[in-house]
């Protein structure tokens, strides 16, 4: 199984969009959940869009604005964890088996209240029958934290090699957490996009060892989708459709490297 970011750039319809994706050989999608990036108004009918296009939903990826604001007691974290919440709900109405989110990064410690309120999302979940995973973003000791507190089985890791790498390799991530891995995000670092973080490339166009990556992936167990997260941006010279084709080939080589 082949997945990917939905949202890679260019100015697409969500019927152009998915079905060049479908074309290019993918056989899965995840879904940036919002207004952001353009979507506009009708994000909502992403899912149903993308089916009709002979793609499976492998997960959506609830909107980024305000996560630091998670941990607070206060009013903005209400807000979000609201957000999460509603994005639970729309999971299950969806039909979408995993909810993948960002909690704050380890310059904001988690609170007491920060803690209660993933533990009623995990409960949400739960009720919902929805995955929650939660993405590696300079988070580490947030993660040991959440995943210390609550051993949900609906609870996991969304595992991003470029934030691991771009952050620091000091911490497995994998070896303490690969046994609840729930989603990928493969893409590669490097290139001129500087003022992006130095992200979002084509795995194999920077400096991410794939092998090994790939080896410790595989020697989790994790039987789900190898999925990437491409952008545009160091790409721009190509056509939507090439992009895509070089991405799918690319998706190929590093399934290969799971040994599947």
């Amino acid at each position: 199984m082949l997945s990917i970011f939905d949202w890679f750039g260019y100015q697409l319809t969500m019927e152009e969009r998915y079905g060049l994706i479908k074309k290019a050989g993918f056989s899965q999608v995840m879904i940036l959940w919002g207004h952001r990036l353009g979507r506009g108004v009708d994000y909502r009918l992403a899912p149903e869009i993308a089916r009709e296009a002979g793609l499976a939903v492998e997960n959506i990826h609830a909107p980024t604005e305000g996560q630091h604001a998670l941990w607070r007691d206060d009013l903005t974290g209400q807000n979000v964890e609201q957000c999460y919440d509603i994005c639970l709900e729309d999971c299950r109405s969806l039909g979408v088996p995993t909810l993948v989110i960002h909690i704050p990064g380890d310059d904001c410690p988690v609170t007491p209240s920060g803690l209660q309120r993933m533990q009623r999302l995990t409960q949400r979940a739960e009720d919902l029958e929805v995955n929650l995973a939660l993405e590696n973003v300079q988070n580490v000791r947030n993660l040991g934290a959440v995943f210390g507190a609550i051993g949900s089985p609906r609870l996991g890791l969304c595992y991003d090699c470029c934030h691991h790498y771009n952050g620091g390799v000091d911490t497995d991530i994998l070896e303490l957490y690969g046994r609840r891995l729930m989603g990928l995000h493969l893409h590669d670092n490097s290139g001129a996009s500087r003022s992006c973080c130095v992200q979002h490339r084509l795995p194999f166009d920077g400096d991410i060892p794939w092998a090994q990556v790939m080896e410790k992936i595989s020697a989790t167990g994790y039987r789900g989708a190898t999925a990437l997260e491409p952008m545009y941006w160091d790409y721009q010279e190509l056509p939507p459709d090439v992009f895509l084709y070089r991405a799918f080939e690319k998706a190929k080589s590093l399934d290969r490297l799971r040994g599947r």
